[in-house]
């Protein structure tokens, strides 16, 4: 945790942030201040600061995870992975987050919100920090600094490296603003350092940017290498195609069906399954805590790190544990099986995402049904002591007796042991999978993208012999359509960051044809208007800075 925060105070003092709005003033919280010299005097000081733009989207603050560096935003909501899952599942027919009151919860999860919602404002104030901290990276690394500190030679070439995993990181943020918001503060290590009003960049634009800058990276990043653990996490050229890949199989959402890019899609899919990533065995072993090295390191394309002893959070792959444990104090899932403390309680599952396991028997053995439908209370020898249906109905909210849980995350190793903390988890949420790209090559391919369709068919039923351990889940070159997919997707990338895009990709999110409990606010569901497949940018960003725009509807 040391080497993010050496990082994070230089920057700080110098007064470097070439933030567009003042809700990203940042709060020093010790008398450690360095320069940037100071900084950039070792030789590994490079290696530090890169950790510090990765740093952000893990960690919230420069001392204890109670902490935020960004003002004004508390220390869960702030948090990079806690943010995006808010926007991208809570907003769907996944999940129920149990406490309303919390700020900006019940307005994300009826789909209601607004430009004062907090939750919306602690994603893109993250999103705009991560920018900040990636354009200093590259400000402090061009070849006048480099030549001014000496550096040539293996650690000059280092460096280029560094710089271009820098750029993909940027670029990671402003695909999510481009997903989220389809606008962006357009803020370069070109600009001038401090709190500037940068000029809004958008839609085409916006996307052109984020392309071109992946594109011109590629020959400066690390190859795949899953197996090589001191290469762990870090930004290859296999993590920035990953983004292209997401970029061209909603070109349509974003820019009118005119633009559709489904062929470059599949091609990119087509190039991440050859560099040498791999399904690991057993499915959950994705969502484990050594999730690092028990073989799922193969198959995530870029881990968001957690360590329960060194990168602690209020959020990330944690949140999600705390939140999958039973209301009912000794019934599963205990914290004890989740290898975390007691607080939690948070998430239970909506109908109609239940659905998609309980309505077709066949997947009562699928190892990806992580459901929880009965209250089971077990003694110490782990015999059933009491066992009770759950309904799979969610009738109020704030009575966690009802709606299906999952048991999909854990703070429990591969081989059964507990994680170093019950607070703070190992877990690495998994932002990126292969098994994610096998369902974009056929989902692309269906949508005229091209490819073989006995390839694509290959890659889906890999993943249901995976789920059910043989090929009884296997379907026929008929079964595979669109419908199929956005309901495998569903089922195999729950809870992972993708529900929101996918629906809005398969026309499924706004409008009336598909509703889901508590969808525009009553519980069976009700019509939202096409200005929800956006959140607007927050009114405190755009007080702050201008040039900022608005998305329409508020």
């Amino acid at each position: 945790m040391k080497l993010y925060k050496i990082f994070l105070y230089a920057f700080l003092f110098i007064g470097i942030f070439a933030s567009c709005e003042d809700d990203l003033n940042i709060e020093l919280e010790d008398d450690d201040d360095l320069l940037a010299e100071d900084v950039f005097s070792s030789p590994d000081a490079y290696e530090r600061a890169i950790a510090g733009v990765y740093a952000n989207f893990s960690v919230v603050g420069l001392d204890a995870p109670g902490t935020s560096n960004i003002a004004g935003i508390d220390a869960g909501t702030g948090q990079y992975v806690r943010g995006l899952f808010s926007l991208q599942n809570l907003a769907t027919d996944e999940m129920i987050f149990t406490f309303e009151n919390d700020p900006g919860i019940r307005e994300i999860q009826r789909n209601s919100w607004n430009a004062n919602n907090v939750v919306v404002l602690g994603f893109f104030a993250r999103a705009t920090f991560q920018i900040s901290l990636a354009n200093e990276f590259l400000r402090q690394t061009t070849d006048d600094k480099l030549d001014g500190r000496g550096v040539s030679g293996e650690l000059r070439n280092e460096v280029r490296t560094y710089r271009a995993e820098a750029r993909v990181l940027r670029a990671l943020a402003n695909y999510h603003l481009l997903d989220l918001f389809r606008r962006a503060p357009f803020a370069t290590e070109n600009d001038a350092v401090g709190f500037t009003r940068v000029p809004e960049i958008k839609d085409q634009e916006l996307f052109d940017y984020i392309e071109a800058e992946l594109l011109a990276v590629d020959t400066d990043l690390l190859d795949v290498a899953p197996g090589n653990a001191s290469l762990y996490g870090r930004a290859n050229k296999g993590v920035a195609k990953m983004i292209l890949a997401k970029l061209y199989l909603n070109a349509g959402v974003y820019l009118g069906e005119e633009n559709e890019r489904f062929a470059d899609c599949l091609n990119t899919c087509q190039e991440i399954i050859n560099s040498g990533y791999s399904l690991t065995a057993n499915y959950l072993n994705n969502f484990n805590a050594d999730n690092d090295s028990n073989g799922a390191q193969n198959e995530v394309i870029f881990p968001i790190v957690s360590d329960g002893a060194s990168v602690r959070n209020f959020g990330g792959a944690g949140i999600l544990i705390q939140g999958q444990q039973n209301a009912r104090a000794g019934f599963e899932p205990t914290p004890e099986s989740l290898g975390v403390g007691g607080f939690g309680n948070l998430y239970r599952t909506r109908k109609e995402f239940a659905e998609l396991f309980v309505n077709d028997a066949l997947f009562a053995n699928d190892d990806r049904n992580t459901l929880v439908s009965k209250d089971i209370e077990l003694d110490d020898e782990g015999n059933i002591i009491t066992e009770e249906d759950r309904p799979i109905e969610i009738a109020d909210i704030s009575d966690t007796s009802g709606g299906y849980l999952i048991s999909k995350f854990s703070n429990i190793t591969s081989g059964g042991q507990p994680g170093k903390d019950a607070t703070f988890v190992d877990t690495d949420f998994p932002l990126f999978r292969l098994a994610d790209v096998y369902l974009m090559y056929a989902e692309a391919h269906l949508n005229g993208g091209g490819g073989d369709p006995n390839i694509a068919l290959g890659y889906v039923n890999a993943l249901r012999e995976r789920a059910f351990g043989d090929d009884t889940g296997n379907i026929e070159i008929g079964d595979l359509t669109l419908d199929f997919i956005i309901d495998e997707r569903a089922r195999e990338l729950y809870w992972e960051g993708h529900r929101r895009q996918d629906l809005i990709r398969f026309e499924r999110y706004t409008g009336g044809t598909y509703n889901w409990s508590y969808k525009g606010g009553p519980q069976n569901g009700s019509s939202i208007s096409d200005n929800f497949k956006l959140f607007p940018v927050p009114a405190s960003s755009r007080s702050a800075n201008p040039n900022l725009g608005q998305n329409r509807g508020f």
